[in-house]
């Protein structure tokens, strides 16, 4: 029953949403009724066709890119493997920002053109504050999803397959599409799904671009008009959106049965090697993608940054990257003993009971912070209404403190730490309990004793990746941080919103070094594996 203390904690948020079903007066009913005959048609519709671009472009990219580096060699290929992940370790809000002063009227780009063409404006260049811009953003920055899972889905199947299929008559383009895409379509779902979780959920790009979609109109009703249960209300719309994301990957992959021969074939020995212009068109088509999603992001803020260097106030740059820093290191130390605790749970009871409550902390990942971050507040806002009725306290003594703030953060990232503690749950082999059973050393002791030290690199991962989730996420950190805390992706924010996009560079590049460290991490056990 102890895994379900953190099942219930990341389920308060839910709660408290769909409390505010039922809540509300005339006046939220007003405001939901403005917004229905007014602007929500339109928030709809730009998440729609967003998360469609966006799925049309992440296959585009990871697919291809994925099959070239597995079943090809061309020049740059080993490269190519590993840093066609580097796009996770850039916000996509970040990426809005370099894209925006690239492309915009005063950008290098349009001001190139307009010299070189003799006008005074280009009117077929295409606006990169639009929904098909926020598309783009969004395909570069989270095309890794798809292209990792799709590598590892082409890796695992066996050569045979492929080989069977070309025997029989086909051609590789027909082998591609009969053979090698249906033996990774539950891949594909899962790699699409969590790409839609991450477009529904963002705040930054949409908001920066104009772009108005469900998140958007979330921080509208709530701060614009006032309406908090209104807001919440339509947070339980969008979680209800991405609850039927999660059910239809679910239930793609239940449904399905895949099975790959016995042993698995080592693609990298029969890779067909590329040469001339084939060649050159695989470097050039891993690439591409890599250009769009990191490196050419990076850059512009790299000039941007030298550019206005002189300006960066150091001093309050140093306040940013300690509170920064500091909420970081303590949502990360937290989650992660959760994360053990949870996982110790699961180890000693694998019965239905602690599964079911693993998979409720695992819903923590896919709820966008704008949704944690309103239900959150409802139940703490009730809760400082009765300690000041109750103690007389005046003002707010919860909400607005960094506690509710690691309290989201927990909620959001504890399934991120919970999948690498429990990988170093499954390398601790069985026998190692049984024999420490037999010493009498069992409970919380054989936990302290046996499997802190080995779960050690585990745990210090999971710390990894909670640290740099918790530096780039916005929407929560928005909407709950303490009054005066700004962090560096606060910071980021408001100054690219002010169009002081030189100087939100130096805080926009120090959250992508540090969200280049698991990425590094991670990048070096693929060419390991490779």
């Amino acid at each position: 029953m102890v895994a379900w203390i953190p099942a219930l904690i990341v389920l308060v948020p839910m709660f408290g949403i769909f409390a505010a079903l039922a809540a509300g007066d005339a006046q939220t009913r007003e405001v939901l009724s403005h917004m229905l005959e007014t602007v929500l048609p339109e928030y709809a519709l730009n998440s729609l066709r967003i998360s469609l671009a966006v799925t049309g472009g992440v296959l585009i990219m990871g697919v291809m890119s994925a099959w070239l580096v597995v079943h090809y060699a061309f020049p740059g290929r080993r490269v190519l493997e590993w840093a066609l992940i580097l796009p996770l370790a850039m916000p996509a809000y970040v990426t809005a920002y370099a894209y925006t002063d690239f492309l915009q009227f005063a950008g290098p780009v349009q001001s190139a053109l307009r010299r070189l063409l003799a006008v005074d404006r280009v009117t077929w260049f295409p606006e990169v504050r639009s929904w098909y811009g926020a598309a783009w953003v969004f395909a570069g920055a989270f095309y890794p999803y798809v292209y990792l899972l799709a590598r590892t889905a082409f890796a695992d199947h066996s050569q045979r397959f492929f080989e069977a299929a070309r025997t029989l008559g086909c051609t590789p383009p027909q082998a591609f599409v009969r053979v090698a895409l249906p033996l990774a379509r539950p891949a594909l779902v899962a790699g699409v799904a969590l790409v839609l979780m991450e477009t529904l959920a963002d705040y930054g790009a949409v908001a920066y671009f104009g772009v108005p979609t469900f998140t958007t109109g979330i921080y509208r009703a709530w701060l614009s008009m006032g309406d908090r249960v209104a807001a919440a209300q339509l947070c339980a719309c969008l979680l209800f959106a991405v609850l039927l994301l999660l059910i239809a990957e679910a239930r793609s992959r239940s449904r399905l049965r895949y099975y790959g021969a016995p042993g698995r074939a080592r693609t990298t020995s029969r890779r067909t090697r590329l040469t001339g212009f084939r060649a050159m068109l695989a470097t050039v088509g891993c690439a591409v993608p890599l250009i769009v999603g990191f490196v050419l992001p990076a850059l512009i803020m790299l000039r941007l940054a030298v550019s206005e260097l002189d300006q960066v106030p150091w001093p309050r740059y140093g306040e940013w990257v300690y509170n920064t820093v500091r909420l970081a290191a303590v949502a990360a130390a937290v989650a992660c003993v959760f994360a053990v605790v949870l996982g110790y749970a699961q180890r000693l009871a694998p019965g239905r009971v602690t599964r079911i409550a693993v998979r409720l902390v695992g819903v923590g990942y896919a709820i966008p912070g704008a949704v944690i971050a309103l239900g959150i507040l409802t139940p703490v806002l009730h809760l400082d209404t009765w300690l000041g009725n109750r103690f007389g306290a005046n003002g707010l003594v919860l909400a607005g403190t960094g506690g509710v703030l690691i309290y989201a953060y927990l909620v959001r990232f504890l399934p991120a730490a919970l999948q690498s503690v429990d990988a170093g749950f499954a390398r601790i082999a069985p026998n190692l309990d049984a024999s420490a059973r037999s010493l009498g050393v069992g409970g919380w002791s054989m936990l302290r004793r046996v499997h802190l030290p080995l779960l050690r690199r585990s745990v210090l991962t999971a710390a990894l990746l909670v640290f740099v989730d918790v530096m780039k996420e916005l929407p929560a950190t928005l909407a709950l941080r303490p009054f005066n805390m700004d962090t560096l992706a606060v910071v980021t924010s408001h100054l690219a919103a002010d169009e002081r996009l030189a100087e939100a560079a130096v805080p926009a590049l120090t959250l992508v070094l540090v969200g280049l460290l698991p990425v590094l991490v991670l990048a070096r056990a693929i060419s390991r594996r490779a």
